[in-house]
Formats: structure tokens, C-alpha cells, sequence
């Protein structure tokens, strides 16, 4: 009676795991499914566990699945020693034919450090920080040091969303990887032996594939979401009030500083990529700045943007085009874009206050981001993001979604900087009550593109 009791018991079990379409990554007993890449720390298995060892002098090491995943509900719970780093890697590839076949793609990051950026998403050896968590404080206090945390990835179509201890972290948009493996890291340690030995555990493995939306869990407010698919808008993004101010091919909407019509030359439009020609580095002797046709008062900006080498340029606001009828740029505040290694100009001014990101000539970038003092993140070779939130008097400048720049252009205290800039000859400098927005020719070859506006 009882082994018939059991036999059905199993038998439903069986069953309703198979209607409810979760399947089990780790079996428990070996490790078949799953295939080493990169770095050799050593993986095994303890319990139910997965259990990852760092060691010394090797990469970061991945055990990867054998199969590849495109649309998928991840979860499982993960462990780990305060002192290392690590992530799960999901969308993920290695090839030869990339960087000798190291792993790279999305990665749910597990940082039991001070900054606190665990369940936010990294590019590894691609594109680096995707989201952080600093625009979304709360994120910060899901992760648990020392026990158990439970982690959850929705990557359905372009939309990636992460979840750990039932906190949402990231909500991002991306359509760079379909579809990869999935992937537990041990992150290398370098040499240190004193982090040698210490242990990330994973248990309760499971991916689920097919009738995802109605597994879905609901979007929390507080995680604002971030779109890296050039000049595209979401819905939520059109929801909230957020359009396209350039539209990825003309240029409706924008003219010359110093015309009335756009740049007949200087500027080409390709492939979804607004390009400043190089013409010697001289400002604005080529086809000029471009503003837009429309002015703006209080307004969140973006655009993405990538230099060349010893490339200068900038993104200003508050222009007032008739400010300067003559040589050069035209007149407004400006978010520099300046490569800060070979260009003379980020060694001028005063304390670094003309390297990229910084409120030219006035105010330097610094990271104002909890957790990493001093530091800017930027890349030389790939796709920038400058953000720009003016609301009233308050203005931030954020670049790769650290904040750099914050000021009051109506304070005493910046009236004072511009008394003693480049720009004390310009009356009310920064602070007339509604202006155009300028991308700079500084004849450098400089790209934009993702130029996109909401108003408040």
C-alpha cells in the first residue's frame, strides 16, 4: 500500500514538473552537461552545489552549458566568499575567431563588495558596465553576503531583467546577442594568494523555455529602464515622454549654428551614424555646428557618441546661437567629448576641468557615484553615453551611467566659475531660461547616434 502511495506520489511529481516546463540545469550527480572554458579553477560538486575555488594566475574561468539558449526564465541560488567576484553568464559565446575564444557576452553580476552592483548586467570582454546599479539604490541592498541569495533572469526577446532576493536590478533593452550559453564564472584573482581556496556555490539550477509570458514577473518603477538599441524607442520610453531628436537618417530638425538650413557638407548620415567630419581640428571652419531647430528649458538628454583618436568635440545646451556670429563654436554649456589621452586640451583649463564629460572649461568630471571615488568610466575605442538632466537650475552630466558633474547654473557659486572661464564676456552665461542644443564641429572625426530627448 504504501510503495503504490509512493509510485503515484512520484508519478504526479514527474508529471507537474513536465506541465509546468522548468528543466534542471545540474543533475546533482556530474557535471556532463557543462563544459570548462578559459581559466582552469577548479569546479566540483558538494551536495547539491556546484562549487567554484579561486585560484591563482588563472583567467576568469566558465563552466558553461553545452546548449545554447535564446528566449528563457533563468533562476537558481548562488553563495559566495566576501572577497571575490564572479557573475553568470547568459547569451554568452566564445569563439576563436573573438579574442582567442574568451567567453564573452551579458553577465549577471555578483559583487559582494562596498559598491553593491550585484544583479546588475555586464558586457564581459565586450562592452563592459550595461547597468549598473546607479540608478537604482535600492538594487543595492538585495544581495546578502554569506547566504544564500536567489537570483532570476527574464531575457525574453530585447529586454533582459534581473531580479535577486524577489528585488528587481536591471531592465534593460539590447539586441546585441539572440542567443548563447549560460555560464558560471570564478573570476580570476590575479596573484593573491591570500584570496586562493575561497568558494561561489550554485544550487537549484533551472531554465525554463517555453511559455515565458505568463512567467513573467511585473516591472518595479524603481528600476528605470535602459535602451542601448540605437535610435530605437521603447514603449515604455515613448510612454514616459521620450522621443527621437535625431531620426537616424536627415536632418530634419536640426540646422547650422550659423545657418538656416542643415550643413550642405561636413556632416554625413550613415547607417544610423551622425558623423562630424575631420577637417584639421579647427572649430566649426567645416560644415559648422549643428543645433537643433527647437529650444529646451528643463529636459533629460542622451546620446551616444564615439571618438577617434585625439578627437575633440562636445554636446552643448543652453545655446544661444547669436551670442557669436563670428569665428568659432557658438555659445552654451557644454558636456565635453574629448579623447583625454591625446588630445593637448584635456591638460588645459584648470584641474582637469576639459576632459571628457566635464562641464567645459568650469566644473571636472569626477565620479560622484557611491563606491568608486575618482573614477569615470569611458572607452577610447567603442560607444560612449552622455546624459544630460536639467531640471530648473539643477544640471547633471552622467557618462556611462556614472554621474560626473552636478551644479546649480543659477548659484552664486557658478556664476563665480564662469567669472574666472573662457566664457566671463558672455552675459548671463548658462543661464537663460530656454535654449537650442548643439553637437560641435571641432574638425575632428567624431560619431553620434541615439539622440533622444524627454521634456519635463
Amino acid at each position: 500500500m504504501h510503495k503504490l502511495i509512493l509510485l503515484i506520489f512520484t508519478v504526479s511529481s514527474l508529471s507537474l514538473s513536465a506541465q509546468d516546463g522548468w528543466t534542471t540545469l545540474f543533475n546533482g550527480e556530474n557535471l556532463d552537461n557543462w563544459v570548462q572554458l578559459n581559466g582552469k579553477a577548479e569546479y566540483k560538486i558538494e551536495g547539491d552545489a556546484i562549487v567554484g575555488i579561486s585560484t591563482p594566475k588563472e583567467p576568469n574561468s566558465f563552466l558553461t552549458t553545452r546548449e545554447k539558449y535564446g528566449d528563457f526564465i533563468f533562476t537558481c541560488e548562488v553563495k559566495l566568499d566576501p572577497d571575490l567576484n564572479s557573475g553568470i553568464q547568459f547569451r554568452s559565446e566564445s569563439y576563436q575567431e573573438y579574442n582567442k575564444g574568451r567567453v564573452h557576452g551579458y553577465q549577471f553580476e555578483l559583487d559582494p563588495s562596498s559598491r553593491r552592483w550585484a544583479g546588475g548586467i555586464y558586457d564581459e570582454a565586450r562592452r563592459g558596465w550595461l547597468y549598473p546599479l546607479t540608478t537604482n539604490p535600492k538594487a543595492q541592498e538585495a544581495f546578502v553576503n554569506g547566504k544564500w541569495n536567489e537570483v532570476r533572469i527574464e531575457a525574453i526577446g530585447n529586454t533582459i531583467r534581473t531580479w535577486l532576493n524577489g528585488t528587481q536590478c536591471a531592465n534593460l533593452i539590447d539586441d546585441l546577442t539572440p542567443e548563447g550559453f549560460i555560464a558560471l564564472q570564478v573570476h580570476g584573482i590575479g596573484n593573491h594568494p591570500e584570496n586562493a581556496g575561497k568558494t561561489i556555490m550554485w544550487r537549484d539550477i533551472k531554465i525554463k523555455t517555453t511559455d515565458l509570458e505568463s512567467e513573467r514577473w511585473d516591472v518595479d518603477p524603481e528600476a528605470p529602464e535602459i535602451n542601448y538599441i540605437p535610435n530605437h524607442l521603447s514603449d515604455t520610453e515613448k510612454r514616459t515622454g521620450w522621443r527621437l531628436l535625431w531620426d537616424g537618417e536627415s536632418g530634419e530638425g536640426w540646422r547650422g549654428a550659423k545657418l538656416d538650413h542643415f550643413p550642405e557638407a561636413g556632416w554625413t548620415m550613415t547607417d544610423g551614424i551622425l558623423t562630424v567630419e575631420e577637417s584639421g581640428g579647427g572649430e566649426s571652419r567645416n560644415g559648422g555646428d549643428i543645433v537643433t531647430v527647437n529650444t529646451y528649458s528643463n529636459f533629460e538628454l542622451i546620446a551616444d557618441f564615439k571618438i577617434t583618436e585625439g578627437a575633440n568635440s562636445g554636446i552643448k545646451y543652453f545655446v544661444d546661437p547669436e551670442l557669436n556670429k563670428g569665428e568659432g563654436s557658438a555659445i552654451g554649456l557644454e558636456f565635453q567629448v574629448l579623447d583625454d589621452k591625446n588630445h593637448p586640451d584635456a591638460k588645459m583649463g584648470k584641474n582637469g576641468n576639459r576632459t571628457v564629460g566635464s562641464l567645459y572649461d568650469l566644473i571636472r568630471a569626477e565620479s560622484l557615484t557611491k563606491g568608486m571615488p575618482g573614477q569615470k568610466r569611458f572607452s577610447a575605442n567603442g560607444w560612449n553615453r552622455a546624459r544630460i538632466i536639467v531640471k530648473g537650475g539643477h544640471v547633471e552630466h552622467w557618462l556611462n551611467n556614472i554621474k560626473v558633474v552636478e551644479f546649480d547654473r543659477h548659484s552664486q557659486i557658478f556664476r563665480a566659475l564662469v567669472e574666472k572661464s573662457k566664457y566671463e564676456k558672455w552675459e548671463n552665461f548658462g543661464q537663460i531660461p530656454t535654449g537650442h542644443i548643439l553637437l560641435q564641429d571641432h574638425g575632428n572625426t567624431v560619431h553620434f547616434r541615439n539622440i533622444k530627448i524627454r521634456e519635463f
